[in-house]
């Protein structure tokens, strides 16, 4: 009889533990299911903000973002005040509230910022006047905190150099970024070109120098034993004289044959001298492009 009551009294023991222990494990259950945090549904970098609680008791609070971890013990049922500085990263933020399975968990994002920085690259740094599609330029738009804007964000373009006319553009970023391609002015000059945001702006300058010669005019005369030869004011086709150090060649064809001299521009002109020849044609090329043809001892 004595041992028949002790194992039924040991088993009403352990019956009790178990019921003991599923209680714990149910309150356990129940205060995390208790225990819960209400995010805001849009927060921006650098803004402070409340985490909503419910339930009761201390726990401990963590923040995890793409920049910043933060842990601290908290009242249950409290808001939770998270300051700006803990949010000055833009992107994906997790809050949890207490350890392991149990804990409370809420997911939220931060977005950038209004603009207020702008890298700005501009290509390239020298271009030949009046070419179309010759200059390109590239905006990336940060916040205050370098995050990237990526709400669509207007972006002014702007070419201008001294005394021709300015072209300007507007073009919306794309996950942040603006691109434009813009025709180099025809005037040569350091050109201007400048992205602004709002009241932010930032200046690149791109040196437009002239193009390639065109209507190249010759002239020519008998001087002592040889017969000078020079160009008129050598400019491109937007009339802009092309730089000194521009090589111009003079061809000289007479019943001898061929001659040719290469001569720099030098203040704007280019000038050779060549042996006398009656009947001879004189020809002036700068690159691909040619210019007139005299003749000398008579009209050709």
């Amino acid at each position: 009889m004595n041992y028949l009551a002790n194992s039924r009294n040991s088993f009403l023991r352990r019956l009790a533990d178990m019921a003991i222990i599923l209680a714990m494990c149910w309150f356990a259950a129940y205060a995390a299911r208790a225990a819960e945090l209400k995010v805001p549904q849009q927060v921006v970098a650098g803004q402070g903000f409340s985490i909503a609680t419910s339930g009761s008791g201390s726990e401990t609070f963590y923040l995890i973002g793409p920049a910043h971890v933060a842990k601290r013990d908290v009242k249950i049922g409290e808001p939770i005040v998270i300051a700006g500085e803990e949010v000055r990263a833009a992107g994906r933020y997790v809050a949890l509230l207490g350890k392991g399975e149990g804990a409370a968990r809420a997911v939220f994002y931060v977005a950038a910022d209004k603009p207020a920085n702008i890298n700005f690259l501009a290509r390239p740094s020298r271009v030949a006047a009046a070419k179309p599609g010759a200059i390109s330029g590239v905006a990336f738009v940060f916040d205050q905190f370098n995050n990237a804007v990526l709400a669509p964000t207007p972006v002014k373009f702007n070419l201008s150099v001294e005394g021709g006319a300015p072209v300007a553009r507007t073009v919306k970023t794309q996950n942040g970024i603006a691109w434009t391609r813009m025709d180099s002015g025809r005037k040569a000059g350091a050109a201007q070109f400048v992205a602004s945001v709002g009241e932010t702006s930032v200046r690149r300058v791109v040196e437009q120098v002239a193009a390639d010669a065109c209507n190249l005019r010759l002239k020519a005369q008998r001087k002592d034993d040889v017969v000078v030869v020079e160009t008129d004011p050598v400019r491109d086709c937007a009339g802009n004289p092309v730089p000194d150090g521009t090589i111009v060649t003079f061809t000289q064809v007479d019943g001898k044959g061929r001659s040719t001299v290469d001569a720099r521009v030098k203040r704007g002109i280019a000038r050779a001298e060549l042996p006398p020849s009656d009947g001879a044609t004189i020809s002036v090329a700068a690159g691909v492009v040619i210019g007139n043809e005299i003749h000398i001892g008579g009209a050709r």
